[in-house]
C-alpha cells in the first residue's frame, strides 16, 4: 500500500535544465523550497539522467567515485575528463570526451571529429578491474560510427595502402580492412551496457548522419560523405563479425557510436532512464515516499517518449507514489501531463516576473516551485 499523505519522505529526482542548471543544483533548490514550507520533512536528492549529458554528474551525486582521466577530445587535442566508479561498475559519459562541448572554441568539425576519447575512457575503466561499464550516449560532436572508440581499444582500421585511418567519419570512405586485433583482450570480459534513449538505425533518412549530422555542423555535401563512410564501415564490420547491425535500434545514436558498441564491443542496449534509475537505486529511494518530484528544462511531447521525467513518473507509479514535475518551460497541456501520471506540473516561465527570468533566475525560481508543490501536495 502507498503511504498516506502525512507519512514518508520526499524524493527529488530531476534531470538537468540544459544550459541553465545541472541536475544536482535543480534537486538542491527544489528540496530547499520544500523544506522551507514543510520543516522537518526528509527530502532525498537524487538527480537523474537519461544516458546523455549529465549521466556522470548523476552517478557522482548518487555516491560513485570520480576517476579523472586525460583523453583525446573530438579533434584529437587532449581534454580533462572523468568517469565514475562504484563497486564493480563504471559509468562512462561519451560527452565527457567526445561531446560538442569539447570542441575547441566551439568550432564544429563534422567530417573529422571522432570518438577516440570514449574508447580511452572505457579502457581506463577496464584497467580498474570493473565487471561492467555503463556507456551513456548523447551530445556527440562527430559522426564516425564509433570508429575512433574501437581504435582506442586496439582495432586497426586501414585503407588500401595499409595506413591507419585518421579520425572522423569522412575517412571511413577509404576503409579497406578491419583488424580486431587485441580487442577481446582489451575488454577482458567486461560487460558493456549502453544507456540510450533513441532508436535510430545507423543509415538512411533516420540514421546518424541524416538526423543528427546538421546539429554537428554538417551541410548537405557533408551528409553525403558521412553516409558513404558509415555504409562502408557497416559493410566491413559485417564481414568481420558475421552480423549486420546497421538497422539495429539505437545503432545511429551518438554519431553511430551505438553501432560500434553493439557490433564490435558486444554491448547490450537499454533505455537510458531505466538503466540510470537502476544504477542510482531509485526503487530503494522511493520506497515509503509520499511524493516524488522530477523535471527537466522543457516538458514537451519528447518527454513522453523515454526522457527522464517520464521514466521517473513510471517508476514512481509502480511504487504507488504520486509524482510532480518542475520544468523551465511547460509545453504540454494539462490533460497531457496528467495522462502521463503527473499530479502537478509547474513551469519556471509561469513563476517569472519578467521575460528571461526563467533562465537568469532559474535557481531561485526552482526554490519557489518547490515551495508551491509543497503547499499543494504536502499538507500537514
Amino acid at each position: 500500500m502507498p503511504p498516506t499523505p502525512h507519512q514518508g519522505h520526499v524524493v527529488v529526482a530531476p534531470d538537468k535544465f540544459k544550459g541553465t542548471l545541472e541536475g544536482a543544483e535543480v534537486a538542491a533548490r527544489i528540496a530547499a523550497g520544500i523544506r522551507r514550507v514543510v520543516p522537518g520533512t526528509e527530502v532525498r536528492e537524487l538527480p537523474v539522467a537519461d544516458g546523455g549529458e549529465g549521466t556522470l554528474a548523476a552517478a557522482l551525486a548518487a555516491g560513485f567515485d570520480r576517476v579523472p582521466a586525460k583523453v583525446a577530445g573530438p579533434t584529437g587535442l587532449p581534454v580533462d575528463a572523468a568517469l565514475a566508479v562504484k563497486g564493480d561498475t563504471a559509468v562512462v559519459e561519451l560527452a565527457q570526451a567526445s561531446g560538442l562541448a569539447r570542441l575547441p572554441g566551439g568550432r564544429t568539425a563534422p567530417l573529422t571529429a571522432g570518438s577516440f576519447g570514449v574508447g580511452q575512457l572505457i579502457a581506463r575503466a577496464v584497467s580498474l578491474g570493473v565487471k561492467r561499464v555503463v556507456l551513456g550516449l548523447g551530445g556527440s560532436a562527430g559522426t564516425d560510427g564509433g570508429a575512433g572508440m574501437v581504435q582506442a581499444l586496439g582495432v586497426r582500421l586501414r585503407d588500401a595502402d595499409g595506413a591507419e585511418l585518421p579520425p572522423g567519419g569522412a575517412a571511413l570512405r577509404r576503409l579497406a580492412e578491419i583488424d580486431p586485433g587485441p580487442l577481446a583482450d582489451a575488454l577482458g570480459g567486461v560487460e558493456i551496457v549502453v544507456a540510450c534513449d533513441v532508436d535510430n538505425p545507423l543509415l538512411g533518412p533516420r540514421g546518424a548522419a541524416a538526423v543528427y549530422g546538421p546539429q554537428k555542423g554538417a551541410d548537405e555535401d557533408d551528409l553525403v560523405v558521412l553516409e558513404e563512410g558509415l555504409a562502408r564501415f557497416a559493410d566491413l564490420v559485417a564481414g568481420v563479425t558475421g552480423r549486420d547491425l546497421r538497422e539495429a535500434p539505437g545503432a545511429g545514436a551518438a554519431g553511430g557510436v551505438g553501432f560500434a558498441a553493439l557490433a564490435l564491443l558486444g554491448a547490450t542496449m537499454r533505455p537510458g532512464i531505466e538503466l540510470l534509475l537502476d544504477l542510482l537505486g531509485f526503487d530503494e529511494a522511493v520506497r515509503g515516499a509520499r511524493l516524488v518530484v522530477t523535471g527537466e528544462g522543457c516538458l514537451d511531447a519528447q518527454t513522453l517518449h523515454g526522457k527522464a521525467p517520464a521514466g521517473v513518473a513510471a517508476a514512481a507509479a509502480r511504487a504507488g507514489v504520486r509524482v510532480a514535475a518542475v520544468a523551465g518551460r511547460l509545453e504540454l497541456a494539462e490533460p497531457e501531463w496528467r495522462a502521463a501520471g503527473f499530479a502537478a506540473a509547474i513551469a519556471l516561465t509561469d513563476l517569472a516576473e519578467q521575460p528571461g527570468d526563467s533562465m537568469t533566475r532559474a535557481a531561485e525560481l526552482a526554490e519557489v516551485a518547490g515551495e508551491k508543490l509543497a503547499g499543494e501536495l504536502l499538507p500537514g
